[in-house]
């Protein structure tokens, strides 16, 4: 397979000389409050290239990994937020499309962040150096084009956290951000040990029977609103407890409500004590459901986006969707 070329946005940020800028430093790679495997794979992946490239680094576990991802860890060397001492260390990134994704005990330990990758529209570029690229489909796969790019052989355990992180964000390759140079990259992945078999069957034909009753109450929840435009369904105040899972198993459960024929945006809301998280997905990015999820100090993607309020469903539920009847009268494709 021919090389694959640098794009123009990373020939720009002349990734060469701040890895040079690196050397002697200690890194530690975070990323956002309940990791998805765009997240950790991206992680891994970063923490292992610095590895590599004679760089102390280490990947830092603010919330629990879920359990169809930790076994692509491998030996990456991870540790909790709680047993991380900062003396000495400096921040990188993935995934988070503002400083304070990582969570407050951690920008507490960290206040600063050295290098910021990521792929969120909403991302302002936090960092003393950005690589922000919101075409991409995942954050795997800004790492993916600038290692290969860079000429770097990643490990069979780097390969595939790129490829999980990139099979995930692309709801497995469905989702419009998908591209031929998504492909590209995840034949170039395949080529140093990305498995798609065992990639699958660890993400999705794992799953346990609480899961399944978890989302039997989902589905029982959906409700249609604005002539079937908007679907939403909940996971309610209990519903984990009751159904003995977390909420590493609600992953997904916002792309049965966009997946109805008709349904513009699909909306999930978890409610938990007096909060309310929110997850917002489309079909198509004309209607950048990250502009709605601002409005409740949230953000995103333009297909998919979240947040999170102090309130319950049944008070949240009616100003939701007036907002949204509001956003989609002023979308010209909804009307």
């Amino acid at each position: 397979m021919s090389e694959l070329p640098l794009s123009p946005l990373l020939q720009r940020e002349n990734f060469q000389k701040l890895l040079e800028s690196w050397k002697g430093k200690k890194l530690a790679v975070c990323g956002h409050l309940r990791p998805d495997g765009d997240c950790i794979g991206s992680q891994v992946a970063f923490c292992r290239f610095l590895l590599s490239k004679g760089i102390e680094a280490v990947a830092i576990k603010t919330d629990k990994i879920p359990r169809n991802i930790a076994s692509f860890i491998g030996d990456t060397p991870y540790i909790d937020v709680e047993d991380f001492d900062p003396e000495g260390w400096d921040a990188v990134t993935v995934d988070c499309a503002d400083a304070i994704r990582i969570g407050k005990p951690l920008r507490e330990k960290l206040p600063e962040t050295l290098f910021n990758v990521d792929h969120h529209i909403s991302n302002p570029g936090y960092a003393a150096s950005n690589l922000v690229m919101p075409h991409a489909s995942a954050t795997a796969e800004i790492l993916s084009e600038l290692f290969l790019a860079l000429g770097h052989q990643p490990d069979a355990v780097t390969a595939n956290a790129l490829y999980v992180g990139i099979a995930t964000d692309t709801g497995q390759f469905r989702f419009p951000s998908t591209s031929t140079r998504t492909f590209e990259i995840c034949c170039h992945l395949c080529e140093f040990g990305a498995d798609p078999a065992k990639v699958a069957t660890e993400l999705y034909e794992q799953e346990s029977m609480g899961r399944m009753q978890l989302l039997q109450s989902f589905l029982a929840t959906l409700k249609m609103s604005l002539d079937g435009t908007v679907c939403t369904g909940c996971i309610l105040d209990g519903e984990y407890e009751r159904t003995g899972t977390s909420n590493e198993d609600s992953e997904g459960f916002v792309d049965y409500a966009r997946s109805i024929e008709g349904v513009r945006i699909g909306v999930f809301l978890e409610e938990n004590k007096g909060q309310i998280k929110g997850s917002l997905r489309s079909k198509d990015p004309v209607y950048r459901v990250d502009t709605i999820a601002q409005q409740f100090d949230g953000g995103g993607h333009a297909c998919a986006a979240g947040f999170r309020v102090e309130s319950t469903i049944d008070q949240f539920y009616p100003k939701l969707v007036q907002i949204l009847e509001k956003h989609l009268q002023d979308t010209p494709t909804a009307n």
